[in-house]
């Protein structure tokens, strides 16, 4: 391997072997869970830090510039190189930082301290990166499968719990369904064309509109529009649009705490990268993005019923986990307004798809990280109730969970109200208006459930006899928590630059 292509690896190559350097510490470890509650705390740290790493790896590569390394085509369609891969292995790579931290302090603090859980995740986000670097359909499965495989496990990782194991077979079921259904779609997409690169399909498809009135071409038409229904079909189980949504409320409320927080920040973002690299890649031609019978009015019907029906539901939740949970339902639903919106204007769309992908990465992260800083042991932040007060018995937790909830419901300065005002900009630009009324409502009803949290953290006191949450101690999940309000503030404020990134990445 030449040292170029190695350059041009770097942010996998670091990832991977530094997950495969924590799992032989974690295995050759004297400590024991049942003797030291902090059996893993520093495989916590080196997860971090390897992910920290792949993520500035990414960064020097965006700098250095893709197009001088050319050796990294020999990858292609298989891994691509572009920065669209580099902006999404940085995002990807940062959330799976931010959920290690987390777990660093939440599982010792639940007594579930055991260091299998950082090499899943870490495997995933090596499955994510590949996802977002697809460009064949082949290694796309490949790569979705690897992802997917270490966040069922990370689902059910509290093996003593019920809700936790029906959560996580519930997932591995829906999921292997829309697996299964993606590789139908894929096998009729290459029965019709003959391809399974993005590139080879989208030529092939120009070609059949040039002879749409053959009867042979016809056919396979017909075959290639099913094809291609069941892999959308698959792509939104993925990304929770409604109504492939059911496995997330459940799954995320079942799950740990910091693997809901991965589910909801990479696992999301992958699915995001994985549709855009479909749609645009492979089915960008006029007829695939017709509105008569392409797939731009299929993503709009999903965007609105995603949006609605998730932020009814989720103003109707007890639990902070699943009102959140139906809150990145919610997200989706925006983002899917921002896919649509690339028909007419490809780089607008995208781009401001990856902004809010972004700014959304670091808000949800830390609105988790702050629901577990909001509780200890036996002492958990769970439903509204367990947050009454808690903003004066311990105001520096409600204030870090009230900045990120202002992000989620797109309030300035946050970096939140940028990447709604970004995907909106880019609906008007597009002409999408009734999508965007839509989207401007769904953000209206959103703020009610988002401040409905912070009513009761500052305005109301707990019931007679009713359980108290207690935050707990940790500098794992405070340096997580640091790290996401820097991006929050830093990104509200001058938000120009990571606008700019993410136009380049989409423009690649």
């Amino acid at each position: 391997m030449s040292f170029e292509l190695m350059l041009a690896l770097s942010p996998v190559l670091i990832v991977v072997l530094g997950g495969a350097a924590l799992m032989l510490v974690e295995a050759m470890s004297t400590k024991k869970p049942d003797v030291d509650e902090s059996a893993s705390s520093e495989i916590a740290l080196g997860t971090a830090m390897t992910l920290l790493a792949g993520a500035v790896a990414a960064l020097g590569v965006w700098f250095y510039g893709p197009e001088n390394l050319p050796s990294a085509a020999a990858l292609a369609p298989y891994f691509v190189l572009d920065r669209f891969t580099l902006f999404f292995t940085f995002v990807l790579c940062f959330g799976g930082a931010l959920a290690a931290l987390l777990a660093g302090g939440y599982l010792p603090e639940h007594r579930l301290d055991r260091g299998e859980f950082y090499p899943l995740l870490t495997f995933s986000v090596v499955g994510a990166i590949a996802l977002a670097a697809a460009a064949d359909l082949l290694s796309l499965f490949v790569a979705l499968e690897t992802m997917s495989l270490g966040v069922y496990c990370l689902t059910g990782f509290r093996r003593g719990s019920t809700r936790s194991t029906e959560a996580a077979v519930k997932y591995f079921l829906l999921g292997s369904f829309a697996a299964a259904l993606t590789v139908y779609g894929v096998a009729l997409i290459y029965g019709a064309t003959g391809h399974t690169d993005l590139a080879g399909i989208k030529s092939v498809i120009r070609a059949f509109s040039a002879n749409a009135g053959d009867p042979a071409v016809s056919s396979r038409l017909a075959v290639l529009i099913v094809g291609m229904v069941l892999v959308i079909a698959g792509l939104g189980f993925k990304i929770s649009a409604v109504p492939f949504h059911m496995w997330t409320p459940d799954a995320y409320e079942g799950a740990p705490t910091p693997a809901t927080s991965f589910m909801a920040v990479s696992v999301k973002a992958a699915a995001f990268a994985m549709l855009l690299r479909v749609l645009i890649g492979g089915f960008s031609d006029p007829a695939s993005m017709s509105w008569s019978a392409g797939w731009p009015p299929v993503l709009a019907a999903f965007a609105v019923l995603t949006m609605t029906v998730a932020n009814v539901v989720a103003g109707r939740q007890e639990s902070v986990k699943r009102m959140l949970a139906y809150s990145s339902i919610a997200h989706a639903g925006y983002l899917l307004v921002g896919v649509v919106a690339t028909v007419r204007s490809s780089a607008d769309g995208q781009g401001s798809v990856l902004f809010y992908l972004l700014t959304y990465t670091f808000s949800t992260a830390g609105a988790f990280g702050a629901l577990v800083l909001c509780g200890s042991r036996g002492k958990e932040a769970v439903t509204f109730e367990d947050l009454a007060g808690i903003g004066k018995r311990h105001p520096a937790a409600a204030a870090v969970f009230s900045l990120f909830l202002l992000s989620l419901a797109g309030v300035p300065p946050t970096a939140g109200f940028f990447g709604k005002l970004y995907v909106v900009k880019a609906a008007l630009g597009s002409e999408l208006y009734v999508l965007t009324i839509v989207l401007l409502l769904n953000s209206v009803i959103a703020a009610y459930y988002y401040l409905r949290v912070l009513v009761y953290m500052y305005m109301k006191e707990p019931m007679a006899g009713a359980p108290i949450a207690v935050p707990m101690k940790s500098g794992y999940v405070a340096a997580a928590l640091v790290l996401a309000a820097m991006a929050i503030i830093g990104i509200g404020l001058l938000p120009g630059s990571s606008l700019e990134m993410a136009i380049k990445a989409a423009l690649s």
